[in-house]
């Protein structure tokens, strides 16, 4: 397989998994490209590789350094935009981790503990939906403050020695 054969299966591979991991095709392009690009990418390269619209990667390079996963840099004597991702791995994670922590783990703990606190009344199915909902809580809790400690030990210098010493 030659070079521009396997980034393109790469590119196209990780758009498709993009849409599993809860963001759009072209927003996990556009990343996975500027992930494997060695140098800063314009826009007018990234509309060009990935045949978008301007409106669509400008969208899509915007909500991805919201996530805080790619930069705009300035190259001296350049009008243009160019951008690169995140490369660090671990970074990388622990980023895509509080952000997808923020948009829909805290948000869906806010309904579990509104609905769990609810007074059940004398009927076995309210205090089931109680017990039940109250667990659940209670798990999805307890995940995302593991997935909090998690991100807060690798942005500790000293839990980045640890983790490097395990690799």
């Amino acid at each position: 397989m030659e070079f521009k054969e396997a980034k393109n299966k790469f590119v196209q591979t990780w758009g498709a998994l993009g849409s599993q991991w809860g963001i759009n095709k072209t927003m996990a392009q556009i990343h996975a490209l500027l992930m494997v690009s060695n140098e800063a990418v314009s826009m007018e390269d990234i509309m060009e590789e990935l045949q978008i619209s301007r409106g669509n990667a400008s969208m899509n390079l915007r909500a991805l350094m919201d996530w805080g996963i790619v930069y705009k840099e300035f190259k001296a004597g350049e009008r243009k935009e160019f951008f690169t991702a995140e490369k660090d791995l671990d970074e990388l994670a622990a980023k895509i981790s509080r952000e997808r922590s923020k948009r829909e783990i805290k948000p869906a703990l806010k309904i579990l503990k509104e609905v769990s606190t609810i007074e059940a009344k004398d009927s076995a199915e309210e205090k089931h939906f109680v017990d039940q909902t109250s667990k659940l809580y209670d798990f999805v809790l307890k995940a995302d403050n593991m997935l909090d400690k998690m991100t807060e030990f690798n942005e500790n210098w000293l839990g980045k020695l640890v983790i490097k010493m395990m690799k």
